[in-house]
Order: C-alpha cells, then structure tokens, then sequence
C-alpha cells in the first residue's frame, strides 16, 4: 500500500519547511509513504526548499493556475505513480499532520472513499465571528446539496481513495473543496468527516482575502457546481417559476375578461404571453442540459476505466 500526501505550494518559501518538517514518512497501514509538491508558478524559492527537505515528486507550473488546478495535477500524478490513498493538506501548515492515520483510517478499513478532516472552527482564534458564521452557514449549504453530512467543507486535510481519485472532475476554478464533496455525493461516494486539530497560525488566507469576495465567489461557486451536477432540477425550477407567472397574470386577465373588463388589462394579457414563452424556453433548455448531463457522465465512466486500466499497466510494469 502506497500513501502520496499532496501539498499545492504557491510562494510557501517560509511556511513549506515547519510542514514538512511536521510530515510523516511512515504511516500505519501503509507500506510506503512518498511526498509530492505541487508548486503553482511560485516566484520565491518554493521549489528549492522542498528539494532540501527531500520531497520526492515536484510538479511546476511556468505560470499559477490556482488551487483547483494545483490540487487536480497533484491528484493525476499520484494516480499515475501508483497511490493506492492520497492525502491532501495545505503549506502553511494549518492542519496536524499527526492526524493523518485519523482521515487515512477509515479508507483503509472500507469505510469510506474521501475522508474530510473536520476542523474546531469555534476553537479557531484567529478566525473571526464573521468567518466562523459563513464557514457554519456555508457547510450547511454544501451538505444539503450534496446529500452529505460533511461538517467541515472548506477544509482541505482530507484522504481520498484510488477508485474515487479516478472518478474526480473539478471544473470550478477557484478552489476544490466544495466541488468534490458535492461530486462525491452525487456519485454516492461514501464520504465520512472525522475531528482533527490545527496547528498555531502562519499566515493569512489566500481564498479569503475578503468577506465580500468570499461570500460572491462562495455562491458562484455553489450556483455553479448546481448547474453542473443537478441542471435538470435547476433550470425546471426557473422555467418552472416563470410559467406559474405568466399562468397567474393570464388567469387575472381571463377573470377580468369574463366578467366584461377585459379591454383595460391588456398588459396582464401581453406579460403572461412573455412569462409563459420564456419559461417554456427555459423548460426546453433543462430538457437539453439534462441530456448533456447524461453525456457527461458517460465521458465521465469511460475516462475512470482508461484511468483504471492505465493504473493497474503501471503496476504491472
């Protein structure tokens, strides 16, 4: 049993070593432990720090893409060198790495594909009321759409099985902690939190750089995933609004009409017109994107068995 732990890197020269000095090599349950940095187009001396402390995969970016991007190229090349579970945690060592047998365990007893570390956000001091309050509301949201009872969903300390690591698509660009559990529960991937402990804190957040930003790119995130993963539900229930408009200002001017005022409601005649057009579009377009959505997981099962099969030649070989 292999265990490769990930850590995305974008200018973590000064945090990078109190991580990985903090990093096991070995693990219970695991035959070999390997560490693997993804640096995103750092401009300080990331790389050359993770060479000193004996890190065995570094990937590079020439330029940075973002967490997504970082997290998914950490993802595909542990797949390719042979991971069999894959931890993810992040360079400022926000996360203790003694808790890694407590997200790797369950995985190894078959209980679950992705383990997330569930943080003690009220413990937290140099988290604010307000952060505290949105991280509560935000996982709320999340579990209800996913299905899941994640209780901690930005936290990025999680273990994620091979067979999962091969199904996991991330489209959003700004981070993959929301996308993934949301993925895992439309796929019903059995997704489990556990407690786990932070460390004191190094720096501030790269995602949160501001409350507003935060909430705007939070809900574009979530609105975003929705219409990927549940497009059928999100585009009827629009077009779905917008026909019970136009149903309720038509019926206002039928009654009107047959009660012999119809000639000075006119308007309600030509806003109900509009309402049920346009929600009849939008029917037909969740109609489509339902069809869409099929495709994509066809594309989807065919892209986990090329990556299966490239798996199990690797091992071979």
């Amino acid at each position: 049993m292999k265990l490769i732990i990930q850590i995305p890197c974008f200018n973590e020269e000064k945090t990078l070593p109190v991580c990985l000095e903090a990093l096991p090599r070995e693990v219970e349950g695991f035959d070999s432990v390997e560490w693997l940095v993804i640096d995103d187009g750092s401009k300080d001396n990331t790389v050359q720090v993770a060479e000193k402390y004996g890190v065995d995969h570094i990937i590079r970016f020439k330029k940075n893409k973002g967490l997504a991007k970082g997290f998914m190229a950490g993802i595909n090349a542990s797949l390719r060198l042979g991971a069999d579970v894959i931890v993810n945690t992040d360079a400022d060592n926000q996360y203790n790495a003694d808790d890694i047998p407590l997200i790797t365990g369950p995985i190894l007893r078959g209980e679950a594909d992705i383990v997330v570390g569930s943080r003690p956000i009220d413990d937290i001091e140099h988290f604010s009321s307000i952060k505290k309050i949105l991280q509560k509301l935000g996982s709320k949201v999340v579990r209800s759409a996913s299905k899941t009872k994640v209780e901690d969903v930005t936290s990025g300390f999680r273990a994620i099985s091979r067979d999962f690591a091969m199904q996991l698509n991330v489209f959003n660009e700004y981070t993959y902690t929301l996308e993934t559990i949301i993925q895992a529960g439309q796929k019903n991937i059995v997704i489990v939190s556990v407690p786990i402990r932070t460390n004191p804190f190094l720096r501030p957040s790269r995602l949160m750089r501001s409350i507003p930003s935060y909430i705007k790119k939070s809900i574009v995130t979530i609105v975003r995933i929705f219409v990927v993963y549940k497009p059928f539900r999100f585009f009827l229930s629009i077009g779905l609004i917008f026909l019970l408009c136009g149903i309720l200002t038509g019926g206002r001017f039928l009654y009107f009409y047959l009660t012999g005022d119809g000639t000075g409601h006119i308007q309600s005649l030509i806003f109900a017109s509009i309402m049920i057009g346009i929600g009849f579009q939008i029917v037909m377009v969740a109609f489509l994107a339902d069809l869409l959505s099929v495709n994509r997981r066809l594309l989807e099962d065919i892209q986990y068995r090329l990556k299966k099969n490239e798996f199990n030649r690797n091992r071979e070989q």
